[in-house]
């Protein structure tokens, strides 16, 4: 018997050893297929550029291509569960945002995901600048105007998002808290029809990212009054920060992305992948064309993109609660 054992052990040992270099070689073959990339938002929009531009940058590397999946809707929960429940073998990334990784958990009670089980932090990748606008004929000349017109008449000043929840919402909701003042929210279906109607006057005010309006901004047919950025912007220099026009020195809210692969992706093949998004960051024809479409490129690997992660967290989940913002 003991030795029948020792046998059975043996070969178990060489079985394994002969194993190993197989997975290894898979992980150095990676990828011997096109890469999937699963974006939460329609085709076209910033989110979808940005995929876009960086699979292709991303994709001349690998030599494999990375073909864009549209999976819009549910607040980015659709494109986040297919990627919660893709194999985790690097055949399947996912553009997240903070509305996937930081706000969801805190507007709803249940998810078909969890951010920190399901997801494999890969990289960070850009940070959409957020601006406080007003419609071109609006009475308010600066932030200070508006917010001193909230103060004195709370809910007469009005303002729309992309939806409840959005980065945009959110920022606004923040910026009313902390400055003491009450506005009327009116929420849309996505920043495209609450932009067509703050420019027909319908609604006075709302903040833009500057991939939905830096277009508009440029050819001045809205007003912008304040950035949410913590230093001005080169396509907007004469419009002040929001700590310049409101004293809100510690103020700053962003939309932003980052890529994740399912929870348990190999370390090499996710490794892989970390390198190569830094790579097409650091590529000067890409972040040229992000530049140009208001797209402020983020660098970091894994552990900064859990700082981040964190960083948020301790902002914007208490503020949804204190409110009780939900999406249930």
């Amino acid at each position: 018997m003991g030795s029948l054992h020792l046998a059975r052990r043996t070969a178990l040992a060489a079985g394994l050893g002969a194993a190993l270099p197989l997975r290894g070689l898979r992980a150095e073959a990676y990828p011997d297929r096109p890469v999937k990339w699963i974006v939460a938002y329609a085709a076209g929009g910033g989110t979808d550029t940005l995929a876009r531009m960086l699979g292709a940058a991303i994709a001349a590397r690998l030599g494999q291509p990375m073909v864009i999946d549209n999976r819009p809707g549910a607040a980015t929960n659709i494109g986040a569960e297919a990627t919660a429940k893709s194999p985790p073998d690097g055949y399947t990334v996912f553009s997240a945002d903070n509305g996937t990784l930081v706000f969801n958990p805190a507007l709803f009670r249940r998810l078909p995901y969890d951010p920190a089980r399901d997801f494999q932090p890969v990289g960070l990748m850009a940070r959409f600048p957020l601006v406080l606008t007003v419609k071109q004929d609006s009475p308010f000349a600066s932030a200070r105007a508006m917010f001193d017109a909230a103060k004195a008449r709370p809910g007469a000043v009005d303002y729309g998002s992309p939806g409840i929840g959005s980065p945009h919402h959110l920022a606004m909701e923040r910026l009313a808290k902390e400055a003491g003042v009450r506005f009327t929210h009116i929420p849309y279906r996505g920043a495209a029809p609450a932009l067509n109607d703050l420019l027909a006057g319908t609604i006075g005010s709302m903040i833009l990212d500057l991939p939905s309006g830096l277009e508009t901004l440029r050819a001045r047919r809205v007003k912008p009054l304040a950035l949410c950025s913590a230093q001005r912007h080169p396509d907007l220099p004469d419009v002040p920060t929001i700590g310049e026009a409101l004293g809100l020195s510690r103020f700053e809210a962003y939309a932003w992305q980052g890529m994740v692969v399912p929870a348990n992706t190999p370390a090499p093949v996710a490794g892989r992948l970390t390198a190569e998004l830094a790579a097409a960051l650091r590529e000067e024809a890409v972040t040229g064309r992000m530049r140009g479409i208001g797209l402020e490129p983020l660098s970091g690997g894994p552990a900064e993109f859990r700082q981040l992660i964190e960083a948020e967290r301790a902002v914007w989940v208490p503020l949804i609660r204190e409110l009780g913002i939900t999406l249930d």
